[in-house]
């Protein structure tokens, strides 16, 4: 038991030193914070052009990036049809659900693969490459989601919408480890 107390003590401060030596490296880097204010993300999620998806900010952590965005979904019926969704290759995703409720679907079988174009905003600004495909109604890991709940979403893993009984919108947090994403860009409707 002792020397399981031991193992389990050295292992903790093992990782405790990795992290404060990561920490550390990087204070000299990094100067500041970035406050993504409610007016901001909610001015860009209701602004009267854009698509789905939208950025608002890029921000460099040092050594990575991470974004902040925000997307909604509007109504999707039910049906037999395979599930369109997309994949990131880079870029991870943590939805926090902050209105509405649908039935998400993650990983998945995939059926087909269409890149998105290199020049197109969802690869320069939004996620990095990325391809758009679908699965089978009833693949993946099917689930509800609600106002307040919080899913993450590895890179390389589908993800697309079965059905929203009424609209769905979520702010988006996307680790950047690559920096594929333009660090600095700040969407012209924060203002």
């Amino acid at each position: 038991m002792l020397k399981n107390t031991r193992l389990v003590t050295g292992i903790g401060v093992c990782a405790c030193s990795a992290l404060i030596f990561t920490s550390s490296s990087q204070e000299s880097s990094i100067q500041h914070a970035t406050d993504v204010k409610f007016q901001e993300w909610q001015n860009v999620i209701h602004a009267p052009e854009g698509r789905v998806d939208r950025q608002v900010k890029v921000v460099d952590i040092g050594e990575s990036n991470v974004a902040v965005g925000v997307l909604f979904r509007d109504r999707i019926e039910a049906n037999d049809e395979p599930i369109g969704g997309i994949v990131h290759t880079h870029v991870s995703e943590v939805y926090y659900i902050t209105k509405g409720s649908g039935i998400l679907v993650t990983g998945g079988t995939l059926l087909e693969r269409r890149d998105a174009p290199p020049n197109s905003d969802i690869v320069e600004v939004l996620v990095g490459d990325s391809f758009f495909t679908s699965v089978a109604r009833g693949d993946g890991q099917v689930r509800e989601v609600r106002e307040g709940d919080i899913v993450v979403i590895p890179a390389g893993v589908f993800h697309g919408w079965h059905s929203v009984d009424e609209r769905v919108e979520m702010v988006s947090i996307r680790p950047d480890p690559k920096k594929v994403l333009p660090a600095g860009y700040v969407n012209p409707y924060t203002e």
